[in-house]
């Protein structure tokens, strides 16, 4: 029983990363995949109803995202702490609009190790405002750095992005956001660092989640940097004109803990 839990678990976890990637693909694997949205009669309070795929979403007990106290976690920090290898040579990219958010999907990301186990980076997509929320506080923007490891287990490297100077490490992608669903920008030989768009200080929250939308698949590894990063105020109205409101609500934390780590 047990294995074949872990089992769908990991196939569950895999759909749902085909359709964050690839939307063709996602059609393949989940047929006539319901339509879906941030507010009104398709929105995150009936999610769990719309698709027996997206039951989850409704019943699951490990939901993201969460709010996160500020002093959450303190004294119980993770053994050992996770590692990020970031690759500074040329990528090439899809900067994807897929209407419910604005995705760069990699040829060749970053490695995050984690537990012991290593994940690879497939994309990487935002969110306004943020969903996780601190102290009961929303960012204007939230960024998630998709990884995958081979099982189909992902980990997703969230960061908060606030107004203040601006941010050059973002220019590559912004400047390609298509603004209207369905659009898609190729872009070859770009140095996109994701180590510099995180911030040098990287003391995170780390909890058990799922994803944030369909089919919300529990069993993810979240680790949400405390500390934000800063773009200006038109790089913020550039992502989030785009976007509109495409934040989940916070979820209940079913006695979940939350520790404290930092990535190395």
């Amino acid at each position: 029983m047990g294995s074949t839990t872990t089992l769908n678990a990991a196939i569950s976890l895999s759909a749902a990363l085909l359709m964050l990637a690839n939307p063709a693909a996602a059609g393949e694997t989940v047929p006539h995949t319901p339509h879906w949205t941030y507010d009104g009669e398709s929105g995150p309070a009936v999610w769990g109803t719309l698709d027996p795929h997206y039951a989850e979403c409704g019943r699951g007990d490990r939901q993201s995202p969460i709010d996160l106290p500020v002093a959450a976690g303190l004294d119980a920090p993770n053994s050992p702490p996770p590692k990020l290898e970031a690759f500074h040579h040329e990528h090439v990219i899809d900067v994807i609009n897929d209407g419910h958010t604005v995705k760069v999907v990699y040829d060749d990301g970053d490695v995050l190790n984690l537990s012991g186990a290593t994940y690879r980076l497939v994309q990487y997509h935002f969110h306004a405002p943020s969903e996780h929320t601190f102290g009961g506080q929303h960012f204007p923007l939230e960024l998630h750095l998709v990884h995958r490891a081979d099982d189909g287990r992902l980990a997703v490297l969230a960061v908060m992005l606030e107004k203040g100077l601006h941010n050059s490490d973002f220019d590559p992608v912004l400047t390609h956001v298509p603004s209207f669903a369905g659009g898609t920008e190729h872009v070859e030989h770009v140095a996109i660092d994701v180590d510099a768009m995180l911030p040098t200080d990287r003391r995170a929250f780390a909890y058990l989640g799922s994803l944030t939308t369909p089919p919300c698949s529990e069993g993810v590894n979240w680790l949400v940097l405390r500390i934000p990063v800063t773009l200006d105020g038109a790089q913020i109205h550039a992502l989030a004109d785009v976007l509109h409101h495409n934040a989940r609500p916070t979820q209940p934390v079913h006695g979940r803990v939350v520790t404290s780590t930092s990535v190395e």
